[in-house]
């Protein structure tokens, strides 16, 4: 999975010299966050909702209404947009993204090649990634199984059962905790008693199984 796989590549942007309300406008309009700031299309900066708030007087100024819409008026995204920008290329792999995100506590990654600026990440490309890595969206039967002594084979193993029991496999996640191992499958069907007894009657710990995206 790379960052070009789940990357949003229809951008709205803004240069340096957009006034503030402008961009505000902007955001207001496609209902999003934030607009990567692009001069002879390369990109030099960014600008969030956050950013834009910062900027904007507090209400314990001593200035006029008048005066606040002035100031602002002259206010462009130059004036206040992030220049020191962590970015990603196409084809990092989709984690590499998460770490720096978690890391430098950002909810945005523009992703560029070269000069060129390709697309953005951000906290909901992810959640939708996750989502569609657990084949969540496709609807079926997610199976929760507890191994307490894992072994070599084990997912072969269990696939096979499935398949001999006519089920197919959307997608495995397989999360290792302090007492064992905890494999969750997607089943594409929604027979849910009859795939939990296929499994039980093999020997299998079957915490939960349900239907997702019913």
């Amino acid at each position: 999975m790379s960052v070009s796989d789940f990357m949003t590549t229809d951008l709205v942007t803004v240069t340096p010299d957009t006034p503030i309300f402008d961009a505000v406008d902007l955001m207001k309009k496609h209902d999003i966050h934030r607009l990567p700031v692009l001069e002879n299309n390369q990109l030099v900066g960014l600008i969030t909702e956050g950013i834009i708030q910062e900027a904007m007087p507090s209400k314990a100024t001593s200035l006029s209404v008048y005066e606040v819409n002035y100031l602002l008026n002259k206010t462009t995204v130059r004036d206040v947009m992030i220049k020191d920008i962590e970015t990603i290329s196409p084809e990092a792999l989709l984690e590499d993204g998460i770490a720096i995100m978690r890391s430098k506590n950002i909810g945005v990654l523009p992703v560029v090649e070269g000069p060129n600026l390709l697309g953005i990440i951000t906290n909901n490309d992810i959640f939708d990634a996750f989502l569609k890595i657990t084949g969540y969206n496709n609807g079926g039967t997610r199976v929760t199984i507890q191994i307490t002594e894992d072994q070599k084979g084990i997912l072969a193993d269990i696939a096979q059962l499935l398949a001999n029991n006519d089920f197919s496999i959307a997608t495995i996640v397989v999360n290792r905790v302090s007492d064992g191992t905890i494999i969750e499958i997607q089943v594409e069907s929604q027979a849910v008693a009859t795939i939990q007894q296929a499994l039980e009657s093999a020997g299998y710990n079957v915490v939960n199984a349900v239907l997702t995206n019913q």
